[in-house]
């Protein structure tokens, strides 16, 4: 107790250079817990966008399919591969997928055609809530599409204005046919933003002329199941059947890489911010302890063990940076209610596009218990390194060191 309140008499000696120190060790922390939230949120937004909107948990295609894409390969038996996983509690919805050219009246683009069962796809992907201009596929409009928002650009067209497919047929026709623009999607993927129209799966195979079965299978895993169990499991359903089977870290190897490393990658980013601190901290202990050189040698005169002396400076160190926690815990309410209920709109820049992965412009905080964890661990560690050299050089002096120091 009585080292305790030594310290703590100690510390407010020189008030300025306390505070500075505070201050600075406040400020870091502060900015390391807001960075963190944002870019846990920034992580949960990407991973959500590759899952719910675009590929769903797994996919399944039949062998070579990705490599080479054909009008041809499609699922033989996709309707009862379906049933026998939605048996098993695995939402599954088929797409059909295709080529061909789309053009309005005044200029034309490649387009990407994605044929989709509106009920079935709703329990597996969230691409209708995309809709930022008119409205989503419906059964009673056949000839009703959606489009990627750079697509109508493109295009120059809007809602109600009518557009050509056209395309080459399953039995080597020609396929062409009107349509109308229904909607017209925000920003989801380079892909589908450039080049994507979506059309009702019956629409479809009468546009392709095809009456096989989907090209592709999206399969959502159920509540509380792993990615890697629930691979295992789709595949043994599927045992015997000549599909190729993956899973959405599989299908983006890049962005699941991106997202495992992403928070490991900030924590050595606080090292380099954390050392700036470290030197700030270690200047003015240093200064401290040279000032007080006489004060340790008597100390020392007197009986204290260097053990003491040594607990003296890292209690002093410690109650620098619990009041710095306090602060930086207090600060970091508002600023992280501000990064998770309103976030940081990008949208004057047009937003963000991460390996061909397009992001939500508002970028949102997420608040969890490594939010603060990571920060916390890591600038502890950082400020105990700091104080440890002085702790032990104060602890070093003797009582002639402290008489003929001048």
């Amino acid at each position: 107790m009585r080292l305790m309140t030594m310290a703590w008499r100690n510390v407010w000696r020189n008030t300025r250079r306390s505070g500075v120190t505070i201050a600075a060790m406040t400020f870091s922390l502060l900015m390391m817990i807001c960075t963190t939230s944002f870019y846990e949120g920034l992580i949960v937004k990407m991973e959500a966008n590759i899952i719910e909107v675009e590929m769903g948990d797994i996919q399944i295609h039949v062998k070579d399919y990705l490599n080479k894409p054909s009008i041809y390969g499609s699922i033989e038996g996709a309707h009862d591969i379906a049933e026998a996983l939605e048996a098993k509690r695995y939402q599954t919805s088929q797409r059909y997928l295709g080529s061909g050219l789309v053009a309005s009246s005044e200029t034309s683009s490649g387009a990407a055609l994605f044929g989709v069962n509106v009920s079935d796809d709703a329990d597996v992907s969230l691409v209708f809530e995309r809709v930022t201009d008119g409205k989503w596929l419906n059964v009673s409009e056949s000839r009703g599409v959606v489009i990627g928002r750079l697509l109508a650009r493109t295009l120059g067209v809007t809602i109600d204005d009518e557009l050509v497919l056209l395309g080459q047929a399953a039995d080597g026709s020609m396929a062409n046919d009107l349509y109308r623009v229904r909607g017209i999607l925000g920003s989801i993927s380079e892909v589908t933003d450039r080049r994507g129209v979506f059309m009702l799966a019956d629409s479809f195979v009468d546009f392709y002329a095809m009456w096989g079965g989907a090209h592709r299978l999206v399969v959502r895993r159920p509540v509380g199941t792993e990615l890697l169990e629930a691979l295992a499991e789709v595949k043994e359903i599927t045992v015997g059947q000549a599909l190729e089977i993956k899973s959405w870290r599989e299908l983006s190897p890049i962005l699941a890489t991106m997202i495992d490393s992403a928070l490991q990658l900030l924590q050595l980013g606080f090292l380099v911010i954390y050392v700036a601190v470290v030197i700030l901290l270690l200047n003015a202990m240093l200064m401290a302890i040279f000032e007080r050189i006489r004060e340790f040698g008597i100390m020392k005169a007197i009986g204290v063990s260097p053990g003491s002396v040594l607990q003296l400076i890292l209690i002093e160190g410690a109650i620098q940076a619990l009041v710095a926690v306090v602060l930086a815990l207090l600060l970091s309410v508002p600023a992280l209610w501000y990064l998770v209920n309103v976030g940081i709109d990008l949208g004057s820049l047009g937003g963000v596009s991460m390996m061909g992965m397009s992001l939500d412009p508002v970028w949102q905080g997420v608040v969890s218990a490594k939010t603060f964890a990571m920060p916390l661990t890591t600038m502890l560690i950082i400020i105990v390194l700091g104080i440890l050299y002085p702790a032990i050089k104060a602890a070093r002096i003797t009582p002639l060191e402290a008489i003929h120091h001048q």
